[in-house]
C-alpha cells in the first residue's frame, strides 16, 4: 500500500513543481513584455519631443532660401549656406518656435539660436505663443535710405530703453555689426537682418552687456539666425535630476545637492564678483537702468578664466520697460504684481493696480543668489563677517534709485571683502 502510494505522491509533486515553473515562466514573460512596451513607450514619446523641439533643418532652409533669393544677407550667411562651414551640432531647444543648438563655425565653437517663425507676443517667464506664418523679412522696403534706416533703429532703441543720452552711438553700433560684410555700407538685405534680429529683446541686451563682457559676444548671423561664443561652464551651479527622481528629492535637498558641484572657493568667489560687477553696471548704466528679474543658476555661466556670463538675457528687463509693464496690470494682491520670477512691486488696492517700484533692487536679489554658493566652503577666518554682509545685502528694500549710498556701500564692501581674500591667488 505504501508503495502504491509513493508514485502517486511523487506524481503530485511533480505536477505542483511543474505548474510552479511554468508560473514563474509566464510572470518573467509578462514582465519582459511589459519593460519593452514601457521602454517602447517613452523612446517613442522622446522622440515625438525630439522632432517636436528640435527643427533646426527647417531653420536653417528658410534662413538658406531667403538668402539665396537676395531678402536677407549677413556676416554668416555664406558660412551657413553656400560654404557649410557653421553648422548645427546638438539640440538644446526647450521650445519649439526658439530653436537652439550647439554649433562650430570652422575652428570656433559657439551656441546658434533661431526663431521658428514670427512669435507674437513674449513676457519674461513665459513660454513664447504659437507662430503666425507672416512675412519675417520684409522691413526696410525696398528704396529706404541708409538715413531713414537709422531713424528707424534709433526710435526702436527709444521705445525699448526709453529716452537715453547715448542712443545714437548705441545706433552707429548697430550699423556697424548689420554690416556683415565690413565693406563700409549696411546692404538692404543686410538691414532686414539687422532689423529682424532688433525685434529679440535677448539680441539687444546681448549687444548692451558685451562690451563689458557680461554676456557671449555675437559672433555672427544670417537673417535671425544668430551664433554666439560658447560659455563652457553652466549652469552657474546645481546637478540636473532624472525627471523620476526630481519629484522624490526634498527641496532642502536640493538646495544643499545644488553645492556640490562647483568650483574650489576662490574661484566662486572670482565668478560672484562677476555678478556683482554686472549688478553694478546695470544700475544707472549707459543706456539707462535694468532689472534682474530671474536670477535662476540657468541664466548663468562661466568661462575657463572664471569669468561670469550672462547666457540668457532675457533675464534681464530695462526699468523703462519693467514700469510700462505694471502699469498695465491689474492686481487684487501683491502676487499679482510680479515680472518674471523675481521683479516684483506692491498692489495699490485701492486702484487695484500694481505700482511701478520693485520691492528689491537687483544687489539684493544677486546677493540671495549668492548666499548658499558663497558661505560653502568658505574660509573660516572670512565666514561670519561675508555672513553677516550678505544677510544686510538680502535685506535691502526699495529700488535702487531710492538708496543710492547704502546701495553702493554693501555693494563696494562686499565686493572688497572677496577681492582681499583672492587678490593674491592666480584665479584674480
Amino acid at each position: 500500500m505504501a508503495r502504491g502510494l509513493f508514485p502517486r505522491a511523487w506524481i503530485k509533486k511533480s505536477f505542483f513543481f511543474q505548474a510552479r515553473i511554468s508560473f514563474v515562466r509566464v510572470k518573467y514573460l509578462f514582465l519582459t513584455w511589459l519593460t519593452v512596451f514601457v521602454g517602447g513607450w517613452v523612446i517613442y514619446v522622446q522622440y515625438s519631443n525630439y522632432t517636436e523641439l528640435c527643427r533646426g533643418h527647417e531653420c536653417k532652409n528658410a534662413i538658406c532660401d531667403k538668402y539665396r533669393r537676395g531678402i536677407i544677407d549677413g556676416s554668416a550667411c555664406s558660412s551657413l549656406c553656400d560654404k557649410d562651414t557653421l553648422y548645427l551640432g546638438r539640440c538644446l531647444s526647450t521650445s519649439p518656435n526658439n530653436q537652439v543648438y550647439t554649433g562650430g563655425w570652422g575652428d570656433v565653437d559657439g551656441v546658434i539660436r533661431c526663431q521658428v517663425g514670427e512669435v507674437l507676443h513674449y513676457e519674461l517667464g513665459e513660454e513664447p505663443e504659437p507662430r503666425r506664418e507672416a512675412a519675417v523679412f520684409d522691413k526696410p522696403t525696398r528704396g529706404t535710405s541708409v538715413e531713414k534706416f537709422r531713424e528707424m533703429v534709433f526710435n526702436h532703441l527709444k521705445s525699448k530703453l526709453g529716452e537715453q543720452a547715448n542712443l545714437a552711438s548705441l545706433v552707429t553700433q548697430i550699423l556697424s555689426v548689420a554690416d556683415g560684410n565690413k565693406d563700409g555700407h549696411v546692404s538692404l538685405p543686410e538691414a532686414r537682418s539687422a532689423w529682424a534680429l532688433l525685434q529679440l529683446d535677448e539680441v539687444l541686451l546681448g549687444l548692451l552687456l558685451q562690451e563689458r563682457g557680461h554676456t557671449p559676444r555675437l559672433m555672427g548671423f544670417c537673417g535671425d539666425l544668430y551664433m554666439t561664443e560658447r560659455v563652457p561652464y553652466g549652469p552657474l551651479y546645481g546637478v540636473s535630476l532624472p525627471w523620476p527622481l526630481e519629484a522624490w528629492v526634498p527641496s532642502g535637498a536640493q538646495r544643499s545637492m545644488d553645492q556640490w558641484f562647483t568650483p574650489s572657493w576662490p574661484r566662486k568667489a572670482k565668478i560672484s564678483m562677476g555678478l556683482l560687477e554686472l549688478v553694478e553696471d546695470i544700475f544707472h548704466g549707459n543706456y539707462g537702468s535694468f532689472l534682474m528679474c530671474d536670477l535662476s543658476a540657468g541664466h548663468f555661466g562661466y568661462t575657463d578664466r572664471h569669468d561670469l556670463r550672462l547666457t540668457d538675457p532675457r533675464a534681464i528687463v530695462s526699468e523703462d520697460a519693467f514700469r510700462r509693464t505694471m502699469r498695465t496690470l491689474h492686481c487684487e494682491k501683491d502676487d499679482d504684481c510680479l515680472l518674471g520670477a523675481d521683479c516684483r512691486t506692491s498692489c495699490d488696492v485701492a486702484q487695484k493696480r500694481c505700482r511701478e517700484e520693485v520691492t528689491q533692487p537687483n544687489l539684493a536679489k544677486a546677493c540671495r543668489a549668492l548666499r548658499d554658493y558663497l558661505l560653502r566652503g568658505a574660509p573660516s577666518e572670512l565666514r561670519e563677517e561675508l555672513e553677516r554682509q550678505l544677510y544686510a545685502c538680502m535685506a535691502l528694500r526699495g529700488s535702487a534709485g531710492q538708496m543710492d549710498m547704502e546701495h553702493s556701500l554693501i555693494l563696494n564692501n562686499l565686493k572688497a571683502l572677496l577681492w582681499r581674500q583672492i587678490s593674491h591667488t592666480k584665479d584674480s
